[in-house]
């Protein structure tokens, strides 16, 4: 008589299995796009019944904003880590747009383009995405204030000298889904060089730190 293993799926508590399902539904989201998020899809993904998914989950639209919150909070973290905190802002500074202007994060560019368009037609994801703004925006803000008054930076309005810089990181996310070179120009630096004129910076400065700090990351790929 042949035994026939029998396959079992690993039962976890409540709070495991939905931080499972955001972060599954959250790598959907970053490798196809938002609209794939959904219940049948996670589902699949963790080889679970729909029926799992909809019992943490009864809206799908609630699945689709946590997934952009998980991925956007994660980023937000890498790009201004805890453990740098006591790094200068200018180091910090050149940390975060070099990060920025390289490859790593396309995806993530691309996750915030699609989500301001959906964000349009999902009230949700729409309070999601402002929130994310917001808390992002002002640990920015902090960021540049902390340097004018270390001396590091040149400005004489902190918070608006900080939003410029923020929109050109926006607006540089518009091109994700485009070719880096725009008419023959590398458009990756955009934001960096807005920070180095806004903030009383030598040209090549934040590269230049970044560099020294990890040769292989401030390289444009």
């Amino acid at each position: 008589m042949t035994s026939r293993a029998q396959s079992k799926r690993v039962r976890m508590l409540p709070e495991e299995r939905r931080a499972e399902i955001v972060q599954t539904a959250a790598r959907i989201a970053l490798e196809e796009g938002l609209e794939l998020v959904t219940l049948r899809r996670v589902a699949d993904t963790l080889g679970v019944r729909p029926g799992l998914i909809s019992h943490y989950f009864p809206v799908a639209d609630a699945l689709v904003s946590e997934a952009f919150t998980f991925a956007t909070t994660k980023e937000r973290e890498s790009l201004l880590p805890s453990d740098e905190e006591g790094l200068s802002s200018l180091d910090r500074l050149a940390r975060f747009l070099v990060r920025l202007a390289d490859e790593d994060y396309l995806d993530l560019s691309r996750l915030w383009l699609n989500a301001r368009h959906l964000s349009r037609f999902k009230d949700t994801l729409r309070q999601a995405v402002s929130t994310q703004e917001s808390v992002t925006r002002t640990a920015f803000v902090t960021l540049v204030a902390d340097g004018v008054r270390a001396g590091e930076f040149t400005t004489d309005d902190a918070l608006r000298t900080a939003l410029h810089i923020l929109i050109t990181v926006d607006g540089l996310g518009s091109y994700a889904n485009a070719d880096a070179s725009q008419e023959g120009l590398d458009i990756r630096d955009a934001a960096i060089e807005t920070a180095e004129t806004r903030l009383g910076l030598a040209p090549g400065m934040l590269r230049a730190l970044a560099r020294s700090a990890d040769p292989a990351a401030a390289t444009p790929r």
